[in-house]
């Protein structure tokens, strides 16, 4: 199949991309480098320099011509979006709705849209918080995420559309951006290797459910096999807390330093932890990765690098 994967060069769309040419299929990376880097473009896909607000968005589709529109473009910072959320809404909210436009003048019918765990449900009234659980995003890129999903509905319903809203956890794992405030593991690691201290915001107690990237990467994979529709948490239905998770990084590092404290941030919630019982009943899935594993595997990718 044709798969046209937005944001293809960044951490998470990246890795879905190598799993999709490995199984076969044929890819088109859209991506603008705001966060991903061309390195992590599959040698084997196909590659757009370009915003997905672009008009050299059209001319991708209209030659390309994808059966399926995996789409992980995002402005992913969640503190980002609290201090521009008009900002936040052009890229997650718009500049989405340009993309289903283009599937739906192009015939494109089958979508996986990474969606957000965490920050649509907001703080929660049950752990872990399966779909079921009332969304009430308190940051503004938790509002887009959602408004994406609604939109999703209103395309399946007026224009056949079948799409997949894969509601991540807080994901993990090699090629994570280690610059900027989003993305805490690779942050904390990086600062780590560099013999520096990096700094918990808040008392650390926060928590969140951790899920590597390559059980996210499955995640995809089996929905685009098992056609499903519908929202999916893709987590691991366990929560640690900041404090916790420094601990793990801070012994697979192999360095003693204590973290620096700063103030807590504005629409950051406190917990957040995610069932994925629905996605293993439609597809099997089930994350294979612990966390101390999957802290390994990071910090040994960034250790190479540094």
């Amino acid at each position: 199949m044709r798969i046209l994967v937005t944001g293809g060069a960044g951490f998470i769309g990246s890795n879905v991309a190598d799993a999709f040419i490995e199984r076969g299929h044929e890819i088109l990376v859209i991506d603008d480098l705001s966060t991903g880097t061309r390195e992590n473009v599959p040698s084997k896909a196909r590659f757009l320099e370009a915003s997905i607000t672009a008009s050299e968005c059209r001319d991708a589709f209209e030659s390309f011509r994808p059966d399926i529109l995996c789409h992980h473009a995002a402005q992913i910072d969640v503190r980002r979006s609290v201090a521009d959320p008009a900002f936040d809404a052009e890229v997650n909210v718009v500049g989405t709705v340009r993309l289903l436009e283009l599937c739906r003048e192009i015939g494109t019918r089958r979508i996986l849209f990474a969606s957000t765990g965490g920050a649509i449900y907001g703080e929660q009234d049950f752990f872990p918080a399966t779909e079921a659980h009332p969304t009430r995003p308190i940051s503004p890129y938790g509002v887009a995420k959602l408004s994406v999903e609604h939109y999703l509905h209103y395309y399946a319903v007026e224009h056949g559309f079948r799409a997949a809203c894969l509601r991540y956890a807080n994901v993990y794992g090699p090629r994570q951006n280690p610059h900027g405030e989003a993305g805490v593991v690779a942050i904390f690691t990086n600062r780590l290797l560099r013999g520096e201290a990096p700094t918990i915001n808040g008392d650390g107690a926060q928590t969140r459910d951790y899920a590597f990237v390559g059980d996210v990467v499955r995640a995809n994979v089996l929905a685009l096999e098992k056609n499903l529709s519908g929202q999916y948490n893709v987590g691991t239905g366990v929560e640690t807390s900041v404090n916790a998770l420094y601990e793990v990084i801070r012994e697979a590092v192999g360095i003693g330093l204590e973290a620096k404290r700063g103030a807590g941030k504005p629409g950051e919630q406190q917990r957040s932890c995610l069932d994925a019982t629905a996605l293993e009943r439609a597809t099997g899935f089930r994350p294979q990765t612990s966390l101390a594993d999957g802290i390994k595997a990071t910090v040994e990718y960034f250790r190479r690098r540094s």
